[in-house]
C-alpha cells in the first residue's frame, strides 16, 4: 500500500507530519455505517445544554463571514493530507451568536446519522477551527461530511465531525461514539493519542 497510495514524508515535510503518519496521494473516505444525505434546505444546526438553545438554518450559516482556510489533515488510521483547501465559517465567528453558561467546559458534537464526538471547550474555541462546506472549491461531498463538517486541524480527524448538526455544551466530559469504542478522549496527533490505552 505504501508507494501506491501513501508515501513517507520527506525531510522538508517532517515538521508537518506527526509520528507514525504517511502522506496520502488522494483523500481517503472512512465512514462507519451509512453516509447521511441531507439537503441544504432541510439542514438544521442546533445548540443546547449549557447554552441558550438556538437553531440555525443553512441560510443563517451562509450569512456569516465566509473564509478560505488551508490546513493539514491527520487521520488516526495513519494517513495525513497536507494543504487541504476549505471554505467555511470560523468557530470564533459562530460563537458570537451563542450564549454559553460559564460552567460549560466540554462540547459534544452531534451529527446526522447519530454520530457523536467529544471535545474540550478550550480545544473547540481555538482560532484555527472552522465549519467547512466547501473543499478544493467544490461543495463538500456527503462522503467527506457534506453539507457541513467541523474541522479541528490540531486533533485527529475523527474530532472533525462529518455531517455536523449540533453542539451540546456540558459541564463534565462525556464520551462520544469512537471514544466509547476505544479511541482516545482527546486525540492529539503529535502525542499519538490514538487509542485509550493512555489518557
Amino acid at each position: 500500500m505504501v508507494g501506491k497510495f501513501f508515501q513517507k514524508p520527506g525531510a522538508e515535510q517532517s515538521d508537518r507530519v506527526p509520528p507514525g503518519q504517511y502522506l496520502t496521494k488522494g483523500f481517503p473516505v472512512l465512514t462507519y455505517g451509512d453516509t447521511p444525505r441531507v439537503d441544504q434546505e432541510q439542514w438544521q444546526f442546533k445548540v443546547w445544554g449549557l447554552a441558550q438553545p438556538k437553531t440555525l438554518t443553512w441560510q443563517d450559516f451562509m450569512a456569516l463571514s465566509q473564509h478560505d482556510f488551508t490546513a493539514d489533515f491527520h487521520c488516526v488510521t495513519r494517513w495525513s493530507k497536507l494543504d487541504v483547501k476549505w471554505t467555511g465559517v470560523k468557530v470564533t465567528d459562530f460563537m458570537q451568536l451563542i450564549e454559553v453558561d460559564p460552567k460549560a467546559a466540554y462540547v459534544m458534537e452531534h451529527c446526522y446519522g447519530g454520530y457523536t464526538t467529544n471535545i474540550p471547550l478550550e480545544d473547540f474555541l481555538r482560532e484555527e477551527n472552522f465549519f467547512a462546506h466547501t473543499v478544493f472549491d467544490e461543495p463538500l461531498p456527503a462522503e467527506h461530511g457534506g453539507p457541513m463538517r467541523l474541522v479541528v486541524p490540531h486533533l485527529y480527524a475523527w474530532k472533525s465531525a462529518k455531517w455536523i448538526n449540533g453542539l451540546e455544551f456540558l459541564e463534565r466530559e462525556e464520551l462520544g461514539f469512537w471514544e466509547r469504542n476505544g479511541y482516545h478522549r482527546r486525540g492529539e496527533p503529535w502525542a499519538e493519542e490514538r487509542y485509550s490505552g493512555g489518557f
